[in-house]
This record gives C-alpha cells, sequence and structure tokens, in this order.
C-alpha cells in the first residue's frame, strides 16, 4: 500500500534507471563498431560486409517496434521490458562466444545475433515513452524524456573507454561477454524496483496525487487497468492519419539518422578518417558524446521552462528541436578541419544541437491518445529507426566507393536540415490526440 506519511519522489528512482538501462542498450548496439577493429582478418570487415552486420540489427530493431508496442499495452512494461533486458543480454553474451566458431562461421553466427538483439530491444524506448507517461506530469515530462533520450550520447563516453581497456587487455571477445554479465545486474536492478505508479511498494499517496493532477496517467500498468489490443491496422491507419504525427514520425527518422552516425560510424571514422588508435578511440568517442547528453538534458529543460513561463506547448518543444538541429547541421564543419582538434569542436558542438533537439519522445508522451502509448511510440520509433536500416547502408556505400568520409558527413547534415523542415510547416500546433480506441479489448 501507499505510504502517506511522508512525500517520497519515486519517479526519480525510476527515471534514473531507465538512463541506466537505455545507456546498457546503446552501449550493446555500439560494441560491435569498436570490437570491428581486432577482430580476425579473415572476417575481412570492410565498410560494406560491417554496413551488413549494422543492418541486420536496425532492420530487426524497426521491425520490432510495432509488435513491441502492442506487447507493452497488452502485458505492461515492467514484464515486457524486463524480458528484453535478459534476451539482448544473453544475445551479447553468445556473441562473444561465436569467437570460438571457425572464421568463415563467425560472420554468420554474429549477423544472425545482431538481428535476435535487434528484436529483443525494440520495446526499450516505447517502454520509455510509455512509464515516463505514466510516472511524470507534464511540466517535469521534458526532462525525464530527455534524461532517458540522453543515454544515446552518455553511453559512448562511459562504455567506449571500458571496450578499448577490454580489447586492449584481452581482445574483441571479452566486450560481449562484459556486456552479458552486466546484463544480469541490470535485470535485478529492473524487477525490484519498477512498477505501476499506485502499485510501487515505495511510492506515497501525495506523489501518486502530484502526478496525476499534473497528467500523468498512473493508471497505466495497474492490474485492474484494461489491457488494449493496439497491435491493429486500424490503430497504425489512425495515427497514420494525423499529419502532426506523420511530422514527428519523419523528424524522428532524420533525427535518429545522426544517432545512428553516431553509435556506428563514428568510431570507424576516427580510426580509419582519422588514423587514431583504438584507445584514443575510445578516449575522443567520449567528447562529442558528454556534449551530446548535456545538451540533451538542456533540452529538455528550456523547453519545461518555456511551458511554466506560459508559452504555447507547440513553442515550448519546437523551438529547441528546430535550434538544436541548425547547430547538427555544423557537423558538415568536420570537412574542413585539418587538426583532431578543430573536428571534436565541430563533432560536439554537432552532437549538442543533436541532443538540445532530440525531444521527439517528450512530444509522443504530449500527443499520444490514451491507451495507445505504447502503440504510438512503437511506431514513431519504427519510422525512426528505419534510419538504423538506411543509414548503415548509406554511409557504408558512400564511404566504400569514394573511399572518404566526406560525403557521409555531408548527408547527415543534410538529413538535420530535413528535421527542420517537418517540424516547421508539417507538423503544425502540438496536442494531445482525442481518438477512439480500437474495438478490440479485454479485460486485463
Amino acid at each position: 500500500m501507499p505510504q502517506a506519511e511522508k512525500p517520497t519522489h519515486v519517479r526519480y528512482l525510476i527515471i534514473g534507471i531507465l538512463f541506466a538501462v537505455s545507456c546498457f542498450s546503446y552501449a550493446d548496439r555500439s560494441a560491435l563498431s569498436q570490437a570491428a577493429a581486432t577482430m580476425p582478418r579473415d572476417l575481412n570487415l570492410n565498410a560494406e560486409r560491417m554496413g551488413y552486420l549494422l543492418f541486420g540489427f536496425g532492420w530487426a530493431y524497426a521491425l520490432g517496434q510495432l509488435p513491441a508496442g502492442g506487447l507493452l499495452d497488452r502485458f505492461g512494461s515492467k514484464r515486457v521490458y524486463g524480458i528484453s533486458i535478459i534476451l539482448w543480454s544473453v544475445s551479447a553474451f553468445l556473441t562473444g562466444c561465436a569467437g570460438f566458431l571457425r572464421a568463415s562461421e563467425i560472420f554468420t553466427a554474429i549477423f544472425l545475433l545482431r538481428i535476435f538483439s535487434g528484436l529483443a530491444q525494440a520495446p526499450v524506448f516505447p517502454g520509455n515513452g510509455r512509464i515516463v507517461t505514466a510516472w511524470f506530469p507534464a511540466d517535469e515530462r521534458g526532462r525525464a524524456s530527455a534524461i532517458f533520450n540522453a543515454s544515446q550520447y552518455f553511453a559512448l563516453p562511459v562504455f567506449a573507454p571500458i571496450f578499448g581497456w577490454l580489447l586492449h587487455l584481452s581482445g574483441w571477445k571479452s566486450c560481449f561477454w562484459f556486456m552479458g554479465a552486466l546484463g544480469a545486474v541490470f535485470t535485478l536492478l529492473w524487477y525490484t524496483n519498477i512498477f505501476g505508479v499506485k502499485e510501487h511498494p515505495r511510492i506515497s499517496t501525495s506523489e501518486i496525487d502530484l502526478i496525476e493532477r499534473g497528467g500523468g496517467l498512473v493508471n497505466t500498468d495497474t492490474k485492474t487497468a484494461a489491457k488494449k489490443n493496439t497491435l491493429t491496422w486500424g490503430t497504425v491507419k489512425m495515427l497514420l492519419g494525423r499529419r502532426m504525427l506523420v511530422g514527428v514520425y519523419f523528424g524522428q527518422y532524420c533525427i535518429t539518422t545522426l544517432t545512428w552516425f553516431f553509435l556506428t560510424w563514428f568510431p570507424l571514422y576516427l580510426a580509419q578518417a582519422r588514423h587514431m588508435s583504438v584507445v584514443k578511440v575510445g578516449l575522443a568517442a567520449a567528447v562529442p558524446g558528454l556534449c551530446g547528453g548535456f545538451g540533451g538534458i538542456l533540452g529538455g529543460v528550456i523547453s519545461d521552462k518555456l511551458l511554466d513561463r506560459g508559452h504555447s506547448l507547440s513553442f515550448a518543444r519546437k523551438l529547441p528541436i528546430m535550434a538544436g538541429m541548425v547547430l547538427a547541421m555544423t557537423i558538415i564543419a568536420c570537412n574542413y578541419a585539418h587538426s583532431q582538434t578543430l573536428m571534436l569542436f565541430f563533432m560536439s558542438l554537432s552532437f549538442f544541437g543533436k541532443g538540445v533537439g532530440a525531444l521527439g519522445w517528450t512530444v509522443i508522451a504530449d500527443t499520444s491518445p490514451k491507451g495507445m502509448v505504447g502503440m504510438n511510440g512503437a511506431l514513431f520509433n519504427l519510422c525512426g529507426n528505419i534510419a538504423g536500416v538506411t543509414t548503415p547502408l548509406i554511409i557504408g556505400t558512400i564511404v566504400q566507393r569514394t573511399q572518404s568520409y566526406n560525403g557521409a558527413l555531408i548527408f547527415v547534415g543534410l538529413v538535420a536540415f530535413c528535421a527542420i523542415i517537418s517540424y516547421g510547416p508539417i507538423v503544425g500546433e502540438i496536442k494531445r490526440l482525442e481518438l477512439a480506441a480500437p474495438q478490440s479489448v479485454t479485460a486485463g
């Protein structure tokens, strides 16, 4: 039962766990890029073959979004998300074990495991968005969403030096075994601390009231809540029929393109185009990552402050997004930076801007129809993570054919410009949609 005798702040613990688990997820996605340089030469991991390995994860991750959203709405965030952590941790451990296979079999085994890992990680961000919508009032939602979204920037600075040290000490397999062991820790953390708002054993009545009065959907994931089958084509058609959401979905595709460059090709850019050692890559990659992380948190703070001062929801969300994307376009200037220091400055400025503008999950929390948070978040993440399919292939092809990363950086900068167009004239007014629930509803 909730403890009414003293106020609590359990929601801060919840967002801290979401941030930590999301960092773990992003670290798993980037581990392969860092380990690639020390993998056996028999694998012939050139830019094109590496692109296919990254494509395998991105394709499966995108394909799993709609089923993940439906499962989250039907069975709840704690159960579905928790199983997800277990599955991708097992996949990471087995990736390390694949190193004992014959060289001709390693590539195929890793490719299949990356597909499995992509499917397993599909519930992560729809689950994050769903939990934040339940646990936070509207005027704290920007900061909360920015915190878990900042995981994509802090993951590389935190884990890249660890990966670099492990690679130097005991080879590429140890990186994946480390991730598998860490997954066991996060599984325990998840199941002992994540609950629905009204069912958390350490929350007070006053905190529940604060969240509910502020617009938090506190009945999400309670045992008595009706469970809706949102995994229907009717739901998808309903959401895709709204211009505002289509603009948000396309904007997320553009912003996620920057994310995938950073997670997958940035370490290779440092190693191949800038000729840095494995250890230096880990350290250098940390700088733009930290800038992106601080930018991500700052974007959420600015957005919530604008809302507190009486600005419209549309203005408060759009201004940081569009201004951030202007800064993100400075990635193109890296092509003209001859010194490593100047290159890192422009890369850091670009990812600081990308962080400021990464408020898409806040917008989803603000706009999702009640009972469809998981599905709307999944469709949003599906559209965004089509970039996980296209970005590795496009950049891999550009680099392979031109033997240079210059065209790749121009491509990323132009996509940032497209995000500005999307959130400008396409999205229009940002508001919560009131839509009829799907007809297929069953009791939980």
